[in-house]
């Protein structure tokens, strides 16, 4: 771990501040998009940072812009959608997002606030649940379901799912149909791995798709240490991090590595995840930013680009691994994977 690593979280947060919006959208970089789920990401760092003043921002920019059937389009520029997509995983991540501002603030007015706009959106994912527990990944702009379920996506809702039921609770409400549903959708993702990924869409073997269950809290932790080490070197290259796909060999990425940090820390591999963590600060540039990812041998950063979100997945990453010794850190951790 670095020696300050009060400073990078800080760095890393000034940098996702500078390019929220006045209207609270977060792109991931000056005049480009927004898109609801790494917004969302932004949002959760800017609250691990101690700025929730802004992620307050962030989700009332998302409460304002989304669509009546408890959606958001896929891509946003200057408030206006650029892509017309409706992700369910997109549209059901609101719920991480505020669960994190819950336990970080203890605001109970801002969660009752916004409780609608997280109803809304759980109800749009789990209406492309299918009978066999998996979620379809979208609607098209004639409400057409994309017919197949992604693993990775999937699993973040019912991360998501999760955290919604923990809202629920502690504003006194009962959602049994939405623990119904993580149940199956948890079932599916755990014993019928053929229910995913299916009819040619996204052929390569993505890194999300490994650690994914195990960063939700879907696969056993007394098995999930042994899921991951089982594909260590099918991902991991030494010195460097996570490999954004098998079929890319020497792209390694710094937000899949900060996500495989998570992952890590949720199995007590701290070590491990340290060591990521220390080999991806090669990829902070001069302002305290961090660069998408680098392509190997080469050393060469490829794209050429400082997503908002990239710097917010090292701020998740670091705190995660800082529970132990941050109080704010700690009482977000603990509670978020109780």
């Amino acid at each position: 771990m670095p020696k300050d690593t009060q400073e990078l979280i800080r760095q890393s947060a000034t940098f996702i501040s500078n390019h929220q919006l006045p209207s609270g959208a977060i792109p991931w970089y000056k005049d480009g998009i927004t898109d609801p789920w790494d917004h969302v990401e932004c949002a959760i760092a800017l609250d691990l940072s101690g700025r929730p003043e802004e992620a307050e921002k962030a989700y009332i920019w998302l409460r304002d812009v989304q669509n009546p059937d408890g959606s958001w389009w896929s891509g946003y520029l200057d408030g206006k959608p650029q892509d017309l997509t409706r992700d369910a995983n997109y549209s059901s991540y609101i719920a991480v997002g505020l669960w994190c501002h819950y336990l970080t603030t203890g605001d109970m007015g801002f969660l009752e606030h916004m409780w609608p706009t997280v109803e809304k959106g759980i109800a749009f994912a789990l209406d492309l649940q299918q009978q066999t527990g998996e979620i379809f990944w979208a609607r098209d702009t004639h409400n057409v379901a994309w017919p197949t379920s992604l693993l990775a996506s999937s699993s973040c809702i019912s991360m998501s799912i999760r955290s919604g039921i923990n809202i629920a609770r502690t504003m006194g409400l009962n959602k049994p149909d939405w623990e119904a549903a993580n149940e199956r959708l948890a079932e599916a993702i755990e014993k019928h791995p053929e229910l995913f990924n299916r009819h040619g869409h996204r052929k390569c073997d993505y890194a999300v798709s490994w650690f994914y269950p195990v960063l939700a809290g879907i696969i056993n932790r007394e098995t999930a240490k042994q899921h991951l080490l089982d594909r260590w070197g099918d991902f991991v290259i030494d010195n460097w991090g996570c490999k954004c796909v098998v079929e890319a060999p020497w792209w390694v990425t710094v937000a899949e590595t900060c996500e495989l940090v998570m992952a890590l820390t949720h199995t007590g591999e701290h070590e491990r995840a340290t060591q990521l963590l220390d080999w991806i600060l090669k990829l902070q540039d001069h302002d305290g930013s961090f660069w998408t990812g680098i392509k190997i041998p080469e050393e060469t950063i490829w794209p050429e680009e400082k997503p908002t979100w990239v710097s917010a997945a090292v701020v998740i990453a670091i705190t995660a691994l800082l529970k132990d010794n941050n109080e704010l850190a700690s009482n977000f951790w603990e509670q978020f994977n109780d």
